[in-house]
Protein backbone atom coordinates (compact mmCIF):
# COMPACT_ATOMS: atom_id res chain seq x y z
CA UNK A 1 0.00 0.00 0.00
CA UNK A 2 2.85 2.37 0.86
CA UNK A 3 4.57 1.55 -2.44
CA UNK A 4 1.37 2.24 -4.34
CA UNK A 5 0.93 5.58 -2.55
CA UNK A 6 4.51 6.59 -3.30
CA UNK A 7 4.11 5.64 -6.95
CA UNK A 8 0.90 7.65 -7.16
CA UNK A 9 2.62 10.73 -5.75
CA UNK A 10 5.41 10.40 -8.32
CA UNK A 11 2.87 10.11 -11.14
CA UNK A 12 0.95 13.15 -9.91
CA UNK A 13 4.13 15.15 -9.59
CA UNK A 14 5.18 14.15 -13.11
CA UNK A 15 1.77 15.04 -14.51
CA UNK A 16 1.89 18.46 -12.84
CA UNK A 17 5.35 19.13 -14.24
CA UNK A 18 4.40 17.95 -17.73
CA UNK A 19 1.31 20.12 -17.74
CA UNK A 20 3.08 23.24 -16.47
CA UNK A 21 4.03 25.94 -18.92
CA UNK A 22 7.72 26.70 -19.07
CA UNK A 23 8.92 30.29 -19.28
CA UNK A 24 10.37 29.58 -22.73
CA UNK A 25 7.04 28.24 -24.02
CA UNK A 26 5.19 31.32 -22.74
CA UNK A 27 7.73 33.74 -24.24
CA UNK A 28 7.57 31.87 -27.56
CA UNK A 29 3.77 32.03 -27.45
CA UNK A 30 3.88 35.79 -26.92
CA UNK A 31 6.38 36.08 -29.80
CA UNK A 32 3.81 34.44 -32.07
CA UNK A 33 1.24 37.02 -30.95
CA UNK A 34 3.58 39.94 -31.63
CA UNK A 35 5.09 38.69 -34.88
CA UNK A 36 3.95 36.62 -37.87
CA UNK A 37 6.36 34.07 -39.33
CA UNK A 38 5.92 35.38 -42.88
CA UNK A 39 7.77 38.48 -44.20
CA UNK A 40 5.88 41.72 -43.63
CA UNK A 41 6.12 45.47 -43.41
CA UNK A 42 4.59 48.01 -41.07
CA UNK A 43 4.57 51.78 -40.78
CA UNK A 44 5.69 52.70 -37.28
CA UNK A 45 4.88 56.14 -35.90
CA UNK A 46 6.68 57.27 -32.75
CA UNK A 47 5.48 60.33 -30.88
CA UNK A 48 7.28 61.80 -27.88
CA UNK A 49 5.20 63.49 -25.16
CA UNK A 50 6.48 65.68 -22.34
CA UNK A 51 3.88 66.37 -19.67
CA UNK A 52 1.16 65.20 -22.06
CA UNK A 53 2.24 67.63 -24.78
CA UNK A 54 3.57 66.25 -28.12
CA UNK A 55 7.18 67.27 -28.72
CA UNK A 56 8.68 65.20 -31.52
CA UNK A 57 7.59 62.58 -34.04
CA UNK A 58 9.32 60.06 -36.29
CA UNK A 59 7.73 57.82 -38.92
CA UNK A 60 9.46 54.67 -40.11
CA UNK A 61 8.66 51.81 -42.44
CA UNK A 62 9.99 48.53 -41.05
CA UNK A 63 10.48 45.48 -43.30
CA UNK A 64 10.92 42.21 -41.39
CA UNK A 65 11.78 38.67 -42.43
CA UNK A 66 12.41 35.74 -40.12
CA UNK A 67 15.66 33.85 -40.55
CA UNK A 68 14.52 30.21 -40.47
CA UNK A 69 17.95 29.07 -39.26
CA UNK A 70 18.43 31.40 -36.27
CA UNK A 71 14.74 32.02 -35.53
CA UNK A 72 15.44 35.73 -35.29
CA UNK A 73 14.30 38.49 -37.62
CA UNK A 74 16.24 40.46 -40.17
CA UNK A 75 15.08 44.09 -40.27
CA UNK A 76 15.30 46.96 -42.68
CA UNK A 77 14.13 50.32 -41.31
CA UNK A 78 13.45 53.20 -43.70
CA UNK A 79 13.01 56.74 -42.32
CA UNK A 80 10.02 58.62 -43.76
CA UNK A 81 9.60 61.64 -41.45
CA UNK A 82 10.77 64.16 -40.39
CA UNK A 83 11.92 65.40 -43.82
CA UNK A 84 15.50 65.90 -42.62
CA UNK A 85 15.77 62.14 -42.02
CA UNK A 86 13.83 60.88 -45.05
CA UNK A 87 15.80 58.24 -46.95
CA UNK A 88 18.00 57.21 -44.06
CA UNK A 89 17.97 53.51 -43.23
CA UNK A 90 18.95 51.05 -40.52
CA UNK A 91 19.73 47.42 -41.21
CA UNK A 92 19.81 44.57 -38.71
CA UNK A 93 21.20 41.32 -40.06
CA UNK A 94 22.47 38.84 -37.51
CA UNK A 95 24.48 40.59 -34.80
CA UNK A 96 25.20 43.79 -36.75
CA UNK A 97 23.08 46.94 -36.86
CA UNK A 98 24.07 49.40 -39.56
CA UNK A 99 22.88 52.98 -40.07
CA UNK A 100 22.97 54.37 -43.60
CA UNK A 101 22.85 58.08 -44.46
CA UNK A 102 22.34 58.76 -48.18
CA UNK A 103 23.92 62.21 -47.82
CA UNK A 104 27.18 60.67 -46.65
CA UNK A 105 26.70 57.58 -48.84
CA UNK A 106 28.17 55.44 -46.10
CA UNK A 107 26.97 53.07 -43.39
CA UNK A 108 28.25 52.87 -39.82
CA UNK A 109 27.60 50.43 -37.03
CA UNK A 110 25.33 51.63 -34.24
CA UNK A 111 23.98 50.19 -31.01
CA UNK A 112 20.43 48.88 -30.74
CA UNK A 113 20.12 51.06 -27.61
CA UNK A 114 20.80 54.25 -29.55
CA UNK A 115 18.03 56.77 -28.87
CA UNK A 116 15.53 57.20 -31.69
CA UNK A 117 12.90 59.54 -30.30
CA UNK A 118 11.84 60.14 -26.72
CA UNK A 119 12.08 56.93 -24.67
CA UNK A 120 12.28 54.72 -27.79
CA UNK A 121 15.60 53.25 -28.88
CA UNK A 122 16.18 51.88 -32.36
CA UNK A 123 16.03 48.38 -30.87
CA UNK A 124 12.49 49.01 -29.63
CA UNK A 125 11.11 49.29 -33.17
CA UNK A 126 12.91 46.24 -34.57
CA UNK A 127 10.99 42.99 -34.96
CA UNK A 128 12.56 40.50 -32.55
CA UNK A 129 11.71 37.16 -30.98
CA UNK A 130 12.37 37.29 -27.23
CA UNK A 131 12.51 33.49 -27.02
CA UNK A 132 15.68 33.58 -29.12
CA UNK A 133 17.45 36.46 -27.39
CA UNK A 134 16.57 35.73 -23.75
CA UNK A 135 16.49 32.97 -21.16
CA UNK A 136 13.35 33.26 -19.07
CA UNK A 137 12.60 32.32 -15.46
CA UNK A 138 9.13 32.18 -13.94
CA UNK A 139 8.68 34.61 -11.05
CA UNK A 140 4.99 34.53 -10.14
CA UNK A 141 1.40 34.59 -11.29
CA UNK A 142 0.19 38.18 -11.01
CA UNK A 143 -2.82 40.31 -11.76
CA UNK A 144 -1.65 43.63 -13.17
CA UNK A 145 -3.26 46.70 -14.72
CA UNK A 146 -2.70 47.18 -18.44
CA UNK A 147 -2.35 50.44 -20.40
CA UNK A 148 -6.15 50.88 -20.40
CA UNK A 149 -6.41 50.29 -16.65
CA UNK A 150 -7.95 46.85 -17.07
CA UNK A 151 -6.94 43.92 -14.87
CA UNK A 152 -5.03 41.11 -16.57
CA UNK A 153 -4.06 37.74 -15.08
CA UNK A 154 -0.47 37.25 -16.16
CA UNK A 155 2.61 35.12 -15.96
CA UNK A 156 5.45 37.28 -14.63
CA UNK A 157 8.92 36.30 -15.87
CA UNK A 158 12.48 37.47 -15.55
CA UNK A 159 14.40 37.61 -18.85
CA UNK A 160 18.20 37.57 -19.10
CA UNK A 161 20.08 38.17 -22.34
CA UNK A 162 21.24 34.93 -23.98
CA UNK A 163 22.68 36.30 -27.23
CA UNK A 164 24.68 39.35 -28.34
CA UNK A 165 21.65 40.51 -30.35
CA UNK A 166 19.55 41.11 -27.20
CA UNK A 167 18.75 44.83 -26.98
CA UNK A 168 18.74 44.84 -23.16
CA UNK A 169 20.68 42.73 -20.69
CA UNK A 170 17.59 42.13 -18.56
CA UNK A 171 13.83 42.57 -18.76
CA UNK A 172 10.74 41.69 -16.77
CA UNK A 173 7.86 40.39 -18.86
CA UNK A 174 4.16 40.02 -18.14
CA UNK A 175 2.15 37.81 -20.53
CA UNK A 176 -1.60 37.28 -20.19
CA UNK A 177 -2.67 33.76 -19.33
CA UNK A 178 -4.64 31.96 -21.99
CA UNK A 179 -4.28 34.56 -24.76
CA UNK A 180 -0.45 34.85 -24.61
CA UNK A 181 -0.85 38.57 -25.19
CA UNK A 182 2.24 40.51 -24.10
CA UNK A 183 0.95 43.09 -21.63
CA UNK A 184 3.98 44.79 -20.10
CA UNK A 185 7.78 44.76 -20.32
CA UNK A 186 10.17 46.47 -17.94
CA UNK A 187 13.68 47.03 -19.32
CA UNK A 188 16.88 47.22 -17.26
CA UNK A 189 20.29 48.72 -18.00
CA UNK A 190 23.56 46.79 -17.80
CA UNK A 191 24.22 48.52 -14.47
CA UNK A 192 21.00 47.18 -12.94
CA UNK A 193 18.87 50.31 -13.26
CA UNK A 194 15.28 50.23 -14.52
CA UNK A 195 15.15 52.25 -17.74
CA UNK A 196 11.52 52.20 -18.82
CA UNK A 197 8.28 50.27 -18.96
CA UNK A 198 6.49 49.35 -22.19
CA UNK A 199 2.79 48.52 -22.35
CA UNK A 200 1.22 46.83 -25.40
CA UNK A 201 -2.29 47.88 -26.34
CA UNK A 202 -4.97 48.09 -29.08
CA UNK A 203 -5.05 44.37 -29.85
CA UNK A 204 -6.93 43.54 -33.04
CA UNK A 205 -6.76 41.32 -36.11
CA UNK A 206 -3.57 42.26 -37.93
CA UNK A 207 -1.42 40.12 -40.19
CA UNK A 208 -3.67 37.10 -39.73
CA UNK A 209 -3.91 37.06 -35.93
CA UNK A 210 -4.76 39.04 -32.81
CA UNK A 211 -1.78 41.39 -32.41
CA UNK A 212 -0.95 44.67 -30.61
CA UNK A 213 -1.58 47.79 -32.68
CA UNK A 214 0.38 50.18 -30.48
CA UNK A 215 2.57 50.50 -27.41
CA UNK A 216 3.29 53.07 -24.74
CA UNK A 217 6.80 53.59 -23.33
CA UNK A 218 7.13 55.37 -19.97
CA UNK A 219 10.40 56.61 -18.53
CA UNK A 220 11.25 54.88 -15.24
CA UNK A 221 12.53 58.06 -13.56
CA UNK A 222 10.14 60.69 -14.90
CA UNK A 223 6.68 59.35 -15.71
CA UNK A 224 5.79 62.59 -17.53
CA UNK A 225 8.12 61.46 -20.34
CA UNK A 226 6.06 59.17 -22.56
CA UNK A 227 6.54 57.85 -26.09
CA UNK A 228 3.76 56.20 -28.06
CA UNK A 229 4.44 53.67 -30.80
CA UNK A 230 1.73 53.02 -33.38
CA UNK A 231 1.98 50.08 -35.79
CA UNK A 232 0.02 51.03 -38.89
CA UNK A 233 -0.35 49.94 -42.50
CA UNK A 234 0.72 46.38 -41.67
CA UNK A 235 0.80 43.98 -44.61
CA UNK A 236 2.50 40.80 -45.71
CA UNK A 237 5.16 41.54 -48.29
CA UNK A 238 7.82 39.50 -50.03
CA UNK A 239 11.17 40.86 -48.86
CA UNK A 240 14.17 39.81 -50.99
CA UNK A 241 17.25 38.58 -49.14
CA UNK A 242 19.47 41.08 -50.95
CA UNK A 243 17.69 43.92 -49.13
CA UNK A 244 19.56 42.83 -46.01
CA UNK A 245 23.03 43.32 -47.47
CA UNK A 246 24.94 46.31 -46.15
CA UNK A 247 26.69 46.91 -49.49
CA UNK A 248 23.35 47.10 -51.28
CA UNK A 249 21.93 49.92 -49.11
CA UNK A 250 23.06 52.75 -51.49
CA UNK A 251 21.13 51.06 -54.33
CA UNK A 252 18.04 50.09 -52.36
CA UNK A 253 14.69 51.61 -53.33
CA UNK A 254 12.12 49.70 -51.24
CA UNK A 255 9.19 52.03 -52.03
Amino acid sequence: MLKFGAALLVLLAFAGTAGAQSAHDIIAGADRVRNPSEPFRTTTTLTEYVRSQPKDQTILVVYSKEDKVSGQFRNLVRYVEPPRDAGKMALLDGQNLWFYDPAAKSSVRISTQQRLVGQAAIGDVLTVNFAVDYNGTMLADETITDADRKSRDCWHMDLRAATPTAVYSRAEYWVEKGTYRPIKTKFWSDSGRVLKALYYRDFSQRLGADRPGSAVIIDAVDSTLVTTVRFGDAAFQAVPDFWFQRDYLPCLRPE
